[in-house]
C-alpha cells in the first residue's frame, strides 16, 4: 500500500521552497556573475559563521556546467534544510539529465527543446550496462518533471538564467490507488481478538490492546508510533488523557501535535507497563515486530480481505473520523499533514468515505 506522505508530495513541498518568491532575489542577467548560488538562502542582516559554513561551490553564470550547476543546487537544499530523501532524490533525477545532456552542458544552452527530449528519452527507456531497457513509469517521470521544474526555477529565481526551460513543461498527475480500510464489521472482530489478549487467563498481554486502540484512535504513522517516550502518554487528568507525538527535527516540527485519547485506554497502558517493564520507549522493539503484532490480531479476527496495520488503521482512523464530522482542517492537523500533502489525501479520504 502506498505511504500517505509518497516521496513525490515530499518532493512536491521541497520544491515549493525551492522557488524563490517573485521579487525576493534581484534578476541579474544572464552571463554576470552570482555572488554565490546560494545567495538566495540568506536574507539582509543573517551572517554565517565561517567556520561553521560548508565550502561553496565557485560562483554560478549562464555559461557554467550544468555539473556545477547540480552541485551548488544540493548545497542550497543542504543549507535550506530539506529532507534527506528529497536530496537524494532530486540530486539522481539531474544525474539522470547529466547522463543525457552531459555535464559538461552549459546551462544557456539547455532549453525546452532539450528538457522535451530528455522526457521523450526516459519514456523510451534508457539502456543499462547489462543490455535491459528499463522504461519509466509515470509517478517515476512526475517526479522527474517535479525535480526539473524546481532546478530550472531556482536557477532563474536566482538571476543565473534568463528564462526557465522548465517552466512550458507540462506536469503529469499520477493518481495511486485508494487504500483498503476497515469496516466496521472489521474493527468489532479486531477489539474482540485484542481483548482476548489482554484478558487471556493462561497468558494475558496488553500490548496489542494498547497498541491497535493508539493507532485507531490516533490515526499517527509507524515511525511515529516507534518513537513514542512513556512520558509521551499524558494520563494526569484520568478524563482526558493525551498523547504527545514530537519531532526532533527542525524541519519536521510543524508535525508536532497533542491528540486525545479515550479514557478506556489507561486500565490497558497500565496493564502493558507492568508487563512489558519499558523505561524510556513505550515500545521498545523494532517497528517491524509492531507491524508483525498487528497481523497477528489480524489473523487472529479473521481478517483475510486487507492485512491490518499501520497504514491500513491511520487511513481507516481519518475516514472515521471524517465521517464523525471532523472538519478537514482539524483532521489535516490530527494526521500532521502539510497543506499540500492534504490535497490528496484529502481527496482520498472523501472518496473513501463513500465507499464505506
Amino acid at each position: 500500500m502506498a505511504p500517505v506522505e509518497d516521496l513525490q508530495t515530499e518532493m512536491l513541498e521541497a520544491a515549493t521552497e525551492a522557488t524563490p518568491a517573485p521579487g525576493m532575489i534581484p534578476a541579474t542577467p544572464p552571463g554576470d556573475t552570482v555572488a554565490q548560488a546560494t545567495a538566495g538562502q540568506e536574507t539582509a542582516g543573517q551572517e554565517t559563521d565561517a567556520h561553521d559554513a560548508p565550502e561553496l561551490a565557485p560562483p554560478l553564470r549562464a555559461d557554467s556546467s550544468l555539473e556545477s550547476a547540480v552541485a551548488a543546487f544540493k548545497e542550497y537544499m543542504t543549507r535550506k534544510g530539506f529532507r534527506e530523501n528529497s536530496i537524494k532524490a532530486f540530486l539522481n533525477d539531474l544525474k539522470i539529465l547529466m547522463e543525457f545532456a552531459g555535464p559538461t552542458t552549459r546551462l544557456l544552452n539547455i532549453q525546452t527543446a532539450t528538457l522535451n527530449e530528455f522526457l521523450d528519452w526516459l519514456q523510451r527507456g534508457r539502456d543499462y550496462p547489462d543490455g535491459k531497457k528499463v522504461e519509466c513509469k509515470p509517478k517515476t517521470l512526475a517526479r522527474r518533471i517535479t525535480t526539473l521544474k524546481s532546478f530550472f526555477s531556482w536557477l532563474h529565481g536566482i538571476g543565473i538564467i534568463g528564462t526557465d526551460p522548465a517552466e512550458p513543461i507540462v506536469q503529469i498527475s499520477v493518481r495511486t490507488p485508494l487504500p483498503t480500510i476497515l469496516n466496521d464489521g472489521d474493527l468489532g472482530k479486531l477489539q474482540n481478538a485484542v481483548q482476548d489478549y489482554l484478558f487471556d487467563r493462561k497468558r494475558p498481554d496488553a500490548r496489542p490492546y494498547l497498541l491497535f486502540n493508539l493507532l485507531l484512535q490516533t490515526g499517527m504513522k509507524k515511525a511515529e508510533c516507534a518513537a513514542l517516550l512513556i512520558e509521551d502518554i499524558d494520563v494526569s487528568n484520568p478524563q482526558s488523557p493525551t498523547v504527545n507525538i514530537r519531532y526532533e527535527d527542525d524541519t519536521q516540527k510543524h508535525k508536532n501535535r497533542t491528540l486525545p485519547l479515550h479514557p478506556g485506554i489507561i486500565p490497558a497502558l497500565n496493564q502493558y507497563l507492568q508487563q512489558y517493564k519499558p523505561e524510556n520507549i513505550l515500545f521498545p522493539c523494532t517497528p517491524r515486530n509492531l507491524e508483525y503484532v498487528l497481523d497477528d490480531v489480524g489473523k487472529r479476527a479473521g481478517i483475510k480481505r486487507v492485512q491490518v496495520g499501520f497504514e491500513t488503521l491511520r487511513w481507516t482512523a481519518a475516514v472515521r473520523d471524517f465521517r464523525m464530522g471532523v472538519p478537514e482542517e482539524q483532521l489535516r492537523q490530527k494526521m500532521g499533514l502539510t497543506k499540500i500533502s492534504w490535497r490528496d489525501t484529502g481527496d482520498k479520504i472523501q472518496q473513501l468515505t463513500g465507499r464505506v
